[in-house]
C-alpha cells in the first residue's frame, strides 16, 4: 500500500451519479468565475445538488470582477449558483467565503453574516484531527502581488484561449467526444507554466508551515491536485472553468478530488435506413 493511500486521501477523480445525494463532512470549491462566459455554472450546480455537506468552503474567485468591469455578463445559471449557496447557508450549513484576487473587493466585508463567514484564511480540522490551512493562494503569487498590470495582461491572454474552447468542443461533441480545454493543454505543455505551478506549490507549503498545520488547501492556479510535499499535504481544488473539480471530505476522513464533465457527452445516434424502418 502506498504512502498516499495510507494518509487517507484519494487522487482518483470520481464521477458521481446525479441521481444519488452524497453526504460529506466538508466540500471545497474555488475559481468559479461567475460573470464570465467560460464559467461552467451548470456543472457546479450539479455538484451542489449531488453533495450535501456539513461545511462548505468557497475558496476565492467565485465572482470575476475583473471580467465584469470589461463587460456585463450574468445569465440565470450564475444567479442560480449564488442562490444555491445562500440556500445551503439558510438550511444551517456553515459557509466560509475566502476571497481571491478576482473578487478581492469582498474582503472589505469581512465578518460573520449568519451562517456565512467572510475571511482571508481558515483552519479546517478533519475528522482524523489533522489541521488544514485554507487560503485562495494569490497571496503567494508574485505576479499578482508585485505586477498587477502583468496579471491583468496574463488574464486577457488566458481568457482568449478560453474563448476558443466552445468552438473546439462544439465539434468534439458532434463526434461524441468529451470536453477538452486548449488553455489547460497549453498550461501543461508550456515549460514556464509548469515551472510556475511547481514553484507555487512549494511556496504554498512553506507558507503553511508557519501555521503548524498538516495540510494546506488552495485554488487560484486552476490546477487540481493532491500532493505530499515533505510533511505537508498540498491540496488544490481546481476550478469550474476548465477542470470542473472540487474536494470533499468523507465521514471517514478521506479527502477526495471529484470531477464533473463540463459538458455531458451525448451518445452518438446511428443512422437508420429506410429499409430498416419499412421492415421493422
Amino acid at each position: 500500500m502506498s504512502a498516499l493511500t495510507q494518509s487517507g486521501f484519494s487522487i482518483q477523480p470520481s464521477f458521481p451519479e446525479p441521481e444519488s445525494t452524497k453526504r460529506v463532512r466538508a466540500a471545497w470549491i474555488s475559481d468559479v468565475h461567475l460573470g464570465t462566459r467560460t464559467s461552467n455554472a451548470e456543472a457546479l450546480l450539479r455538484f451542489l445538488r449531488d453533495y450535501e455537506c456539513e461545511k462548505l468552503y468557497v475558496v476565492g474567485d467565485l465572482i470575476d470582477i475583473w471580467q465584469l468591469r470589461r463587460g456585463r455578463y450574468w445569465p440565470q445559471t450564475h444567479n442560480d449558483v449564488i442562490q444555491k449557496i445562500l440556500r445551503k447557508a439558510r438550511k444551517g450549513v456553515p459557509v466560509t467565503y475566502i476571497p481571491g484576487n478576482h473578487d478581492e473587493f469582498v474582503s472589505t466585508f469581512a465578518g460573520a453574516y449568519g451562517n456565512i463567514s467572510i475571511q482571508s484564511k481558515a483552519i479546517h480540522e478533519t475528522v482524523n484531527g489533522q489541521r488544514m490551512l485554507v487560503i485562495h493562494g494569490h497571496e503567494l503569487d508574485t505576479v499578482v502581488q508585485n505586477a498587477k498590470w502583468l496579471a491583468y495582461l496574463g488574464d486577457l491572454g488566458y481568457q482568449f484561449l478560453l474563448s476558443l474552447n466552445p468552438a473546439i468542443n462544439f465539434f468534439r461533441r458532434r463526434f461524441g467526444l468529451g470536453y477538452w480545454s486548449l488553455s489547460a493543454y497549453a498550461k501543461k505543455r508550456v515549460k514556464d507554466a509548469v515551472n510556475f505551478i511547481g514553484e507555487f506549490e512549494k511556496a504554498i507549503v512553506r507558507y503553511a508551515e508557519q501555521f503548524r498545520v498538516d495540510a494546506v488547501l488552495c485554488g487560484h492556479i486552476h490546477n487540481a491536485a493532491i500532493h505530499q510535499l515533505g510533511a505537508v499535504t498540498y491540496y488544490n481544488c481546481g476550478d469550474w472553468v476548465e477542470s470542473c473539480t472540487a474536494l470533499v471530505e468523507h465521514p471517514n476522513g478521506k479527502i477526495e478530488l471529484v470531477r464533473y464533465p463540463a459538458f455531458p457527452v451525448r451518445p452518438t445516434v446511428q443512422p437508420v435506413s429506410l429499409d430498416e424502418i419499412a421492415f421493422a
